[in-house]
């Protein structure tokens, strides 16, 4: 496998491999393939999250109202594609909930031949994006809003549970509490074959065995019985069909690149590893194009597969991805007949474990909340309530970071101080001159009261302001500090700037004086 990263400037190979989950031997395919052990977990992690691919498949097909094979299809090739082009090792991607939200009216009220033509420039729009660099933005997204999306992703997740137990045979619930108790007491046994594959295997031997009729796999839908195929959409190649399809394509490429975005950062954190964000955004559309030629619906990163595969198996490397795809589709292709049986109780079980597991029980511990600035709370609380009233994680990440960027804009504007300087502070003043000291950080939330902070009446005929300890970031600022000369210059009084930075004195150079009364 190529290195994701560049070699930074100054630093040497080993460096490097640090930064390159790939690099790492527990992240390389070919040391996987060499190890019994490692390619094990490889191997049954994989078989894991296809079997819980299953029902998710069925159910986010059902909620973009097309029949379930798209989704089962696009969760086969979605997998098996991005383990060779994504940019994160061993995260899952396959067809989701939130782009079946965003792509379920075009099925509805156009039909399917449009909606594979949407997931097809969707890709398009995402390998655009990619190579374009949007991946970086990630950088904008603070702490507080990503643990906000793990929590509130940890409450979707169980929230899609509920379904599953309510209106049931009282049979469920103990089935459902016996997979929870193997999931937590068989780790602390031993760790050689996932818990989640022994929950599944044992519940559908009970159920099998005594004959207990309770809801299944099979009563989700119907499976496929054939391979995918190759195929061309079905729709007018005229600009009235890109109108009709690019505001979706939009919307998927856009929900899809954030979701995988957000989960490989998280996988990063889980794995104390770094990956290739830019390869994974470009690699999300080339999957998404080979999944709309293949008839899917489409998909993004799924974090709770990715967390079964990562945290509950054990996986590290793309061989569980790949092998998550081929798994699914030899399952519900092969052994369809075997799948429809398994209990939707023990898969219920294990995604209530994932639930808990995911969610960031030390954020919300009254010791931490104490201790954490309100500003930093909100933030976190925003996200988590926007992204579980909508059920979508897009909405919740961008309503939290747009608090937080008000949060933070109020904050610093407190931070700029105007102070006053006269002869006996050692100025350098006379009678006919005064020094204004300006400090901090000036943008438009922190300079627009600047115009109040000085005495247009009283001072004298020079007035100097200095700006040694400030800097300015926008025309907001530059319009200001015009404002301040204009008043000046209305009484016959005359401004100098002194002590600005380059990038300062280069803003008002380029701005002062020509931003116009509108500004």
């Amino acid at each position: 496998m190529p290195h994701d990263a560049p070699l930074p400037p100054g630093a040497d190979r080993a460096t490097a491999v640090a930064a390159v989950p790939e690099a790492d031997e527990s992240y390389s395919v070919l040391a996987a393939l060499r190890s019994p052990r490692r390619l094990k977990t490889e191997v049954l992690g994989g078989l894991v999250v296809a079997l819980a691919l299953i029902p998710e498949a069925i159910a986010f097909s059902i909620i973009a109202g097309v029949d379930p094979r798209l989704g089962l299809f696009a969760s086969f090739t979605m997998a098996v594609t991005i383990a060779f082009v994504g940019g994160r090792p061993a995260m899952i991607s396959a067809a989701t909930g939130a782009v079946a939200l965003v792509v379920a009216p075009v099925a509805r009220e156009h039909g399917v031949d449009y909606l594979v033509a949407t997931v097809i420039l969707a890709g398009v729009i995402q390998v655009a994006l990619g190579l374009l660099g949007v991946a970086r933005l990630m950088r904008f997204i603070p702490r507080s809003v990503m643990v906000g999306f793990v929590n509130a992703l940890a409450i979707l997740v169980f929230l899609s549970q509920l379904p599953h137990l309510v209106g049931v045979p009282w049979q469920v619930y103990p089935l459902v509490a016996a997979g929870i108790a193997i999931l937590v007491l068989l780790p602390r046994w031993t760790t050689v074959v996932p818990a989640p594959l022994v929950a599944i295997v044992l519940l559908t031997a009970a159920t099998v065995l005594g004959a207990i009729a309770v809801p299944t796999v099979g009563d989700e839908g119907a499976l496929p019985e054939s391979l995918p195929s190759l195929l061309f959409p079905d729709v007018p190649l005229t600009l009235e069909t890109l109108q009709i399809i690019a505001p979706f394509a939009l919307a998927m490429a856009l929900v899809g690149l954030l979701e995988s975005l957000m989960t490989a950062k998280l996988v990063d954190d889980v794995t104390d590893t770094h990956s290739n964000k830019t390869r994974e955004a470009w690699g999300q559309g080339v999957a998404n194009v080979v999944t709309g030629f293949f008839g899917g619906m489409g998909g993004c990163a799924m974090i709770g597969q990715t967390m079964i595969n990562v945290k509950a198996s054990g996986a590290r490397t793309r061989i569980s991805t790949f092998l998550a795809g081929v798994f699914l589709l030899g399952l519900v292709v092969g052994l369809g007949d075997v799948v429809a049986i398994m209990p939707m109780a023990a898969l219920v079980a294990v995604m209530v474990m994932v639930s808990v597991g995911t969610f960031d029980w030390h954020s919300v511990r009254p010791s931490t909340l104490r201790r954490m600035p309100r500003s930093e709370t909100t933030v976190m609380l925003t996200t988590v309530v926007v992204t579980v009233w909508t059920h979508n994680l897009a909405y919740g990440v961008v309503v939290g970071v747009l608090v937080a960027t008000v949060l933070f804009a109020r904050r610093v504007a407190h931070f700029t101080t105007v102070t006053r300087l006269d002869a006996q502070q050692g100025s350098g003043a006379d009678d006919d001159t005064r020094t204004y000291a300006v400090e901090g950080e000036l943008f438009f939330a922190s300079s627009n009261d600047l115009v109040y902070q000085f005495d247009y009446a009283g001072d004298p005929e020079n007035i100097v302001i200095d700006m040694t300890k400030a800097h300015v970031w926008d025309a907001s600022t530059v319009a200001t500090l015009d404002a301040i000369r204009t008043r000046y210059a209305a009484k016959g009084k005359t401004v100098t700037i002194v002590g600005a930075n380059p990038d300062t004195a280069e803003r008002l150079d380029r701005l002062a004086g020509r931003l116009g009364a509108g500004h």
